[in-house]
């Protein structure tokens, strides 16, 4: 008989039974799809041995006047800038205070008392104190994590035991860091709900205990950025990465700066500062549909009058402002109902807001992406497209998707583009995890969906840097598409890379085939190994429903396992590879487990022969 190829669609389908998928691929992991082939992803590699405090959420790549390429990086604890593998530690302070012996020792101890009333610092702050003399043997002029116990007192944990217990430090200044987040959204309410010392822990109430979000943009080489739920900061880069941000409302000539936001932006061409979901000007209370901007090219003055440009618009569709997108010709905007495309008109009204689709949803502020003019975002239940229409994205592995997700931790959801591959990826929670833990891919180019594994909570593609940059639960950024493992640590461990395709008939499954020969089709090109490998697997069925052969089935034959391997100089694999398969249907499995392996599959055949009708 002729040989049968094993040519499938790009893309994965998930949408159909395995059986009734015939055609495609129904898992990956790792794997990506280019010119219609399958291939193994790349790997990533850490930026440097430095790490940070808390999980990053956002991130954005700049350069200053000087060339100074930097990474702006926001955790729930701190705020950075990254430059040449280094952070530095940017948070702004919230409050200072200078205090009068406010330690107090035990014998043998690290623990020490703190006092300083109506503090305002949360379990988890930051705290910074100069100017102490030693107390019980201590010297405690350095920066500390609080354990809150009132509000009035907290406890720090010294580097070292005390030598006595005792009360002191003389006069000490205390600079306190801006209150830290949650890592996660917590969706309860009642007693306990959220942390000890914030929310209503102990007065039984409700919360919605957003989870830690920071979004920044550049106004020219500095930055202005804030976190949801929080005020505005400013970060001069003439400075160095040695100085603090600062408040917005602590610049020189400032004037009715917001002091609640949900999130920061900068206009691309007329620089305005704007954010979406403000207190309006007056007012200490959020409007989460408030639009507000700031006069051109003047992050300070937010006072609307008739010598500036300074306003404010609100929305109507929606309940609260989401995130906002710079698009070519437009700024997106969307509600938790609605997209919007808001626009400079100039003066008197300044910026003007046009509904563009209704009806909609998104997942959270960061789960909408940018590339070639459109705009691909995750909804709570489907994705969407804008391309100057507002359109349903068809996509083949919705179910997977949206069928094991925790939709308790929408806002951790995570887009991003990988330019150099057509791909916008999605990170993401699978059902009962609490750290994206999924990620799925859509190829634009080739119209196609895939799917995997792979933990990151935030993720930028930038032309300023040779490779995307990703944040992981590590601690520390990676670069992606570098070799094919995986180097978050010290050293480098193996991806594990797995395709499996859909059931398909064996001579149109009419009778048993016996399968005696495989001809694989495989290159290894770009593996760093010296006998690169990986394992194809035949998997045989009686029928569609049946299950697979094991080697007690009746058929009497085991499931085939081929590896392919090569050695340096990689070359095309077309050789010939005996197997003993019986079955009506098959399925195909690739998959590599060890490092420094790359791989992308052609064609395989079968060389098969009937085999009788029954089992």
């Amino acid at each position: 008989m002729p040989l049968q190829r094993l040519q499938l669609k790009p893309g994965v389908d998930r949408e159909n039974t395995r059986y009734a998928a015939e055609g495609s691929w129904y898992e990956t992991d790792k794997v990506r799809f280019r010119r219609g082939m399958p291939q193994k992803i790349g790997g990533w590699v850490r930026i440097s041995a430095s790490t940070f405090l808390g999980i990053c959420r956002s991130m954005l790549n700049w350069t200053t006047l000087e060339k100074q390429n930097l990474v702006s990086v926001g955790t729930h604890l701190k705020y950075y800038i990254e430059r040449g593998g280094s952070y530095s530690d940017v948070t702004p302070i919230r409050a200072t205070a200078t205090l009068t012996n406010p330690f107090t020792t035990t014998l043998d101890s690290t623990t020490v008392l703190v006092t300083d009333v109506a503090h305002g610092a949360l379990n988890g702050d930051f705290v910074t104190f100069s100017g102490a003399s030693a107390v019980g043997g201590l010297n405690l002029n350095n920066e500390y994590q609080i354990a809150f116990l009132t509000e009035d007192t907290y406890n720090i944990t010294a580097e070292t035991t005390a030598s006595s217990a005792a009360t002191g430090g003389g006069t000490v200044t205390a600079a306190y860091q801006v209150n830290t987040g949650n890592e996660i959204e917590i969706p309860f309410v009642g007693w306990s709900a959220g942390t000890w010392g914030s929310g209503t822990w102990g007065n039984s109430g409700d919360t919605n205990a957003p989870m830690r979000l920071w979004s920044q943009a550049n106004f020219g080489e500095d930055l202005f950025f804030g976190y949801r739920g929080g005020p505005v900061f400013y970060w001069d880069a003439t400075n160095g990465t040695d100085t603090r941000a600062v408040f917005v409302s602590s610049l020189g000539g400032a004037s009715n700066v917001p002091t609640i936001v949900n999130k920061t932006f900068v206009s691309d061409i007329f620089r305005f500062a704007i954010c979406f979901g403000s207190n309006a000007s007056g007012s200490a209370t959020l409007d989460p549909m408030l639009i507000r901007w700031s006069d051109q090219e003047d992050v300070a003055n937010w006072t609307p009058a008739a010598t500036n440009q300074a306003g404010s618009l609100r929305l109507s569709r929606g309940s609260e402002i989401i995130t906002a997108l710079q698009a070519r010709q437009e700024i997106l905007v969307w509600t938790d109902t609605a997209l919007y495309g808001m626009q400079y008109l100039g003066a008197p009204e300044v910026w003007g807001a046009q509904l563009l689709g209704d009806n909609i949803t998104i997942a959270g502020p960061n789960a909408a992406a940018y590339s070639g003019n459109t705009a691909y975002w995750m909804g709570t239940d489907k994705f969407y497209m804008y391309d100057g229409t507002v359109k349903t994205l068809p996509c083949s592995v919705r179910s997977y998707v949206f069928n094991d997700f925790n939709f308790s931790q929408y806002a951790q959801v995570v887009a991003g583009t990988n330019e150099r591959f057509d791909e916008i990826w999605w990170f993401y929670c699978s059902e009962g995890v609490t750290r994206n833990d999924r990620y799925v891919v859509y190829n634009y180019l080739q119209d196609i969906w895939y799917y995997g594994n792979l933990s990151r909570s935030a993720w930028i593609d930038s032309d300023l840097r040779e490779n995307p940059l990703a944040a992981t639960y590590s601690n520390n950024l990676v670069n992606h598409e570098v070799g094919y493992d995986s180097q978050e640590g010290a050293s480098a461990s193996a991806i594990t890379a797995t395709l499996v395709s859909s059931q398909f008939d064996l001579d149109e499954g009419s009778r048993f085939m016996f399968v005696d020969k495989m001809l694989p089709d495989i290159t290894f090109e770009g593996s760093t190994a010296d006998s690169p490998a990986a394992v194809m697997t035949l998997l045989p069925m009686e029928n569609s429903g049946s299950g697979y052969y094991s080697p007690t089935s009746e058929g009497g034959v085991d499931n085939a396992t081929v590896t392919r391997s090569a050695t340096v100089p990689i070359e095309q694999f077309t050789g010939q590879v005996f197997v003993r398969v019986r079955g009506r249907q098959l399925t195909f499995k690739l998959e590599s487990t060890a490092l420094g392996v790359a791989w992308k599959l052609g064609i395989p055949r079968l060389e098969m022969r009937p085999d009788g009708r029954r089992g």
